[in-house]
This record gives structure tokens, sequence and C-alpha cells, in this order.
């Protein structure tokens, strides 16, 4: 699927092009497509190095909380709520402790890091499954909870903000938990109704209602200030909040007399091979992507949306920040690369930008999981992972939307 569509990029843009120039007589439309591919591939570049060193950092950090054991105890922390939401799965198996470590990288915003322990607990789940070609009831809900984000520090998108000279990076942390909360609970839902998982029971309900009650009160105490503030409030919870993972990675390795400096050099080994490992998707999609933007395809669809909002009357402010959300569920780098021209066109700091990037946190790409992580075990009939993924992916853009509006509009 990803293939057409990057396809269609291409056939579309030149289409556009021979349009302008056979009918508008536009005779340097073509030089326009041609130097767009160079300098999409140049910021691919740029980008993928840039992320180097902040991979590095997060996957030494991870290395020492994983060596120290800290990741087994956040897994007694959450094995009550899997029991009750994955039934079938039983105490003290392997998953438990793969899934957790999946979702604490998402919880980090490392997208790459988490790639892998994702993959070692759906093999765990397999282990469990009596009919190797089809889902379980167990690996779509693991599969839905990865398609919804569960993104609590975001810090990639934090990081390419900061490429692009963003005056605070950060702002953006309370949205993108507003929006993946919205996202992880619509999932649930939908999957606990066709699974008729009962979520009224008191170890579900306790664990929900301590995360509803934090977001709450995030939620009232922003809403209290002045909304110049909320901006302000948002990146000093965020970088408040990062440093306090960092404090607790280390302390915890420290506490376990582990060596956390050698833990942290061996973890950061990978980060380099990571970065280097996303040009060849950004280039594809960047190239593409700009091809869309100096053919005139993008605005001519964003255009469209923009009038059948406004015709029903919508505020339009959002809808240059529509093709992020739109390319999400299909391809991580395709709307990370998506954020990224639209933060090149428009300006990191500008209000479209600023929803764009609250999308990209918001959820993730849902046909690349489901290709990924199903495909990893040999999975055929996904049964009803799609639709539930993207009702969770529905429900996270809304919610990036409603946020941006209320934190910077």
């Amino acid at each position: 699927m990803l293939a057409r569509i990057w396809f269609g990029f291409f056939a579309a843009s030149f289409l556009a092009a021979l349009y302008q120039w056979l009918i508008q007589d536009n005779g340097v439309i073509f030089s326009l497509l041609m130097q767009s591919t160079f300098d999409m591939a140049e910021l691919s570049v740029k980008i993928s190095i840039g992320l180097v060193g902040v991979l590095c950092l997060w996957l030494g950090f991870f290395r020492i909380a994983e060596n120290a054991g800290l990741i087994q105890v956040l897994s007694r922390g959450l094995e009550p709520l899997f029991l009750k939401l994955m039934p079938e799965v039983p105490r003290g198996h392997a998953a438990h402790g793969s899934m957790t470590m999946n979702i604490a990288a998402n919880m980090l915003g490392l997208d790459n890091a988490a790639t892998p322990m994702g993959l070692r607990a759906m093999q765990d789940l397999q282990g469990l499954n009596q009919q190797a070609d089809t889902a379980t009831n167990a690996q779509i809900l693991f599969l839905v909870i990865n398609t919804s984000s569960v993104t609590l520090l975001p810090i990639t998108i934090f990081l390419y903000r900061a490429q692009q000279g963003a005056l605070e990076p950060t702002a953006v942390f309370i949205p993108i938990l507003l929006a993946t909360s919205a996202s992880t609970m619509a999932g649930v839902l939908a999957v606990s109704w066709v699974q008729k998982i009962n979520l009224l029971n008191r170890v579900v309900m306790a664990y929900f209602a301590g995360f509803a009650i934090l977001l709450a009160a995030l939620g009232s105490w922003l809403a209290s200030q002045p909304a110049e503030q909320m901006s302000e409030s948002s990146s000093l919870l965020g970088n408040l909040a990062l440093f306090g993972v960092i404090m607790l990675f280390l302390g915890w390795g420290w506490y376990r007399k582990n060596n956390i400096y050698d833990d942290f050099i061996d973890g950061a080994k990978q980060g380099f091979d990571v970065a280097i490992k996303l040009i060849p998707f950004l280039v594809a999609m960047l190239v593409a992507i700009g091809l869309l933007r100096a053919s005139g395809v993008l605005d001519g669809a964003v255009w469209i949306l923009q009038n059948l909002f406004a015709a029903i009357g919508i505020n339009t402010d959002f809808v240059q920040a529509l093709p992020t959300a739109l390319m999400k569920p299909l391809s991580g780098s395709g709307a990370r690369a998506m954020m990224l021209e639209t933060m090149d066109t428009f300006g990191v700091d500008s209000f479209v930008a600023t929803v764009s990037s609250i999308m990209q946190g918001s959820t993730e790409t849902t046909f690349y999981v489901l290709a990924v992580y199903f495909g990893s075990v040999g999975i055929k009939h996904v049964r009803h992972a799609i639709g539930c993924a993207l009702i969770a992916d529905l429900a996270g853009i809304v919610a990036a939307i409603l946020a941006g509006y209320w934190f910077f509009h």
C-alpha cells in the first residue's frame, strides 16, 4: 500500500506539473520540482544526523534502566492491569515484561527503540496463540495500544522543533499528552466493546481513575492560568518531567551498584545506527511530499478541505496541518516528513506547525505497525484490529486539533 501511495505522490505531481506547463504556460514548474527534490534530500540528511545525539542519549539511559531491573519493576506495576485486560496471558508470563518495555519506550517517545521491544512482545504473545495465522484478543489489544501511541514524553518531536528553531520546543508537551490519552482511551474502549472486556471491575477502574485524576489535575491547573501562560507552563512541566526521568534511571542504576556509565555507552552505541537507517526513509518521503507541495497538489487538496470545513461553519486555521494527520496512519516517516515540511513552509512556531506537531505525537502509524508486528509472527487474519486502531487514530487527531486551539490559538 505504501509503495502505491509513494508512486501516487510522484504521478500526481507530474500530472499537475504537465497541466501547469501545457495549460497555464508555466515553463519553470519542472525546474521548481527538481530543485525541491535536491532541497528535500539535503534536509533529510540534516535531520537524520541531528537525531544521532538524542537517540544515543535516550537509548543509553534506557539501557541503564533495563540493566538495573527498573523495567521489571514497572512490569510488576502494570501486571494487574494486563491480567484484567488480557486474561489469556497468565501471571508472570514473559509477555508482561516485553509489553511494559515497549510501552515505556513509547512513553518516552523512542519510536525506534520501541519497535524491537514490541516485536518481542508480539512473539511472546504468539507463544500463547492456538491459531498461528489469526490474531488473538491480547495481540489485538496490545497492537491498538501501540497504534494509539501512549506518548507521554515525545522527545523526538521536541528535538525536531528545536532543530527548526522553536522558541519553546517543549511547549507542546501537555497538548500531546491530552491527545495521546484520548487516542489510547478510545482504542481501549473500542477493543473492550468488541472483546466484551469488563472495564468496570475494581482493578481496571483504579488504574483508569488514577490516570484520569492525573489528567484532570493537569487540565485544572492549566485552565486556572491566563491563556498566555499555558504554553510556558507546558514547557516547564515537560522539561521537569524529562529531567526527572533521567534522574530516576540514573539513580536506580546507581542504587543497584551497576556500572551506569558502561551501561549508558552500551545502549548509546545503537543510536548512530538507528539514525543512519532513517535516512533512506526520510529521503523517499520528504522528496515525494516536497514534490506535492512544489507542484501545487498539496495546496489544492488543502484548499478543497478548507472550503469544505468553511461551508459547514468550522474554523479552518488548522487545515494546513491535516496532511500530517492523513499520512500518520500510513507511514511514520511520511507523517514526520509532513510535519517537518509544514514547519519549513509556515514556520515552526506557527499555529499550523504546532498543531501538526501535536498530531504527530497523538497516534502511531497504524498500517505500518499492523504490517510489521503481525507480519513478524505470520498472522494473516487481523480480525477487528484495523477498525479499532482507526477509531483510536480519529480520536487522537480530533483531540490534537482541539488541544491546539485551547493552548495556542
